[in-house]
């Protein structure tokens, strides 16, 4: 069977992997939780935050398959599968049933937040070791930040 050869150093893709491989973990997950909550919030403000979840969704798995494909491109197999999601996530559990607007607000500031700190953790890690792919993480950020900037400002 082919192998991807990647041009870093053994060193250097042990620490690339691992950030890509914690990335998609959380990238998959934060689109699963925004989607569960998007299918169960309900209140006033129903419609603008039903909507407003829908485009972290789309930003979440957009760039997980971005570092997917990433971790393909240096011979690193990505693990996506529910089993791994579950067990190696940075989001904590969402609470099941219908959702008030306001504590789904809540609940994507959180998980937003923690997905940004871990990969605020990634950027700081893989500058030296892979700069290609802290410029992905990079991108992330800042795409996440954005959201997460406008879910705080939807609770005031």
């Amino acid at each position: 069977m082919y192998v991807v050869k990647s041009p870093l150093s053994d060193a250097d893709l042990k620490t690339v992997s691992e950030a890509l491989q914690g990335a998609l973990v959380d990238l998959v997950d934060l689109s699963l939780v925004a989607k569960q909550i998007h299918w169960n919030v309900v209140g006033p403000r129903f419609r603008s935050v039903h909507l407003q979840l829908d485009e972290v969704v789309d930003t979440a798995r957009l760039h997980s398959d971005t570092v997917a494909e990433r971790a393909s491109t240096l011979g690193v197999s990505p693990d996506g599968r529910a089993a791994t999601v579950a067990h190696s996530s940075g989001i904590g559990p969402v609470k099941d049933g219908w959702v008030k607007d306001t504590d789904a607000v809540g609940a994507l500031v959180d998980a937003l937040g923690a997905v940004i700190g871990r990969m605020r953790q990634r950027v700081d890690a893989t500058g030296e070791a892979d700069p290609v792919s802290q410029d992905i993480f990079i991108q992330i950020t800042a795409d996440l930040e954005k959201h997460h900037w406008m879910f705080q400002a939807e609770n005031g």
